[in-house]
């Protein structure tokens, strides 16, 4: 069983060598939890742009600053906020999801939020205000500083990112109280999937999962479909009425047996990058164990580290 992790230079994954990657990833953060220099948020764009969206956006400048560092970027960080990302897409409206928007709107560019018509209602009735913050958009409380655009998003229709060359469809996902987003990016004829904070079906009660995984398992069957991002955010030792919402390692591989059902493979080789682990890195560390231990279908499980750039 070939297990790969992510530790260093970018992975040309899924069947190296035998076709060019589609998209550059570079995460701002991969994180659950406290840690807010290190909170959700991957920038994407086809190989070869610098028009990037970015998958959340709950760290950004110290995101950025990691991934310069890391040589991720050869430019300033103020261009890669600025001119690199050409919008954000937020899966809810948590704080560890959005907060890096909210803070460094006073240095952004214009450009447009997407999302789900309830995360954008809340980001413009508690954050994006004056009672809470400026209101930087072009909607909500005045005055209003029109920098930011609101982009709601229909479900299963899928949408152009402006200024860039790539295409989006949402999909609803249960997160306990609330509604989580999954977002599946196309460019020209590849695909990745990022998952926002989600719970399994059995759990949350839901067909999300399930409806999600009918709409992408023919792009897995074609070998379309290059990456999935999805989250694990506790151990298999989290009580049920504790997971609120997230994921566990058992959980996670059940909902990919389904996937794999649907599509008539095995899901030998398909890129999962595993998301918003949740410290203390005890726990991250027996997440990791876990899933390794449970990958009897050999998928190419990536752990990603914040500034470090993943290519499939």
């Amino acid at each position: 069983m070939l297990i790969t992790c992510l530790f260093s230079l970018p992975i040309l994954a899924f069947a190296q060598g035998k076709t060019a990657p589609s998209f550059r990833i570079v995460p701002l953060g991969v994180l659950g939890g406290i840690d807010e220099s290190n909170l959700s948020a991957y920038m994407v764009a086809p190989v070869g742009s610098d028009n990037y969206a970015c998958l959340d956006a709950g760290t950004l400048h110290a995101g950025i600053e990691k991934a310069i560092e890391n040589k991720a970027f050869s430019v300033r960080g103020d261009k890669v906020l600025r001119q690199y990302i050409k919008g954000y897409f937020i899966s809810h409206a948590h704080l560890d999801h959005v907060s890096g928007l909210i803070i460094n709107s006073p240095e952004d560019s214009a450009k447009n939020i997407y999302g789900l018509s309830s995360t954008l209602e809340t980001i413009k009735t508690h954050y994006l205000t004056w009672e809470s913050w400026a209101n930087f958009a072009d909607d909500g409380a005045t005055p209003q500083l029109k920098k930011y655009h609101y982009s709601v998003l229909q479900p299963g229709t899928e949408t152009p990112i402006d200024n860039t060359d790539m295409q989006v469809q949402a999909f609803p996902l249960s997160h306990s109280n609330l509604t989580s987003t999954a977002f599946l990016v196309r460019s020209k004829g590849s695909y990745m999937l990022y998952l926002g904070d989600t719970g399994a079906d059995e759990i949350e009660k839901s067909q999300n999962l399930h409806k999600l995984w009918e709409a992408v398992a023919p792009l897995v069957a074609a070998g379309k479909l290059k990456a999935l991002m999805i989250e694990v955010s506790f151990p298999n030792e989290q009580p049920d009425k504790t997971l609120f919402g997230h994921l566990t390692p058992r959980l996670l591989m059940n909902e990919l047996d389904v996937l794999a059902q649907l599509s008539g493979t095995t899901l030998k080789g398909l890129n999962v990058v595993v998301t918003h682990l949740k410290p203390p890195y005890r726990s991250i560390s027996k997440i990791k164990t876990q899933l390794n231990y449970a990958n009897k279908r050999q998928m190419n499980l990536v752990y990603p580290r914040q500034g470090k750039p993943l290519e499939f």
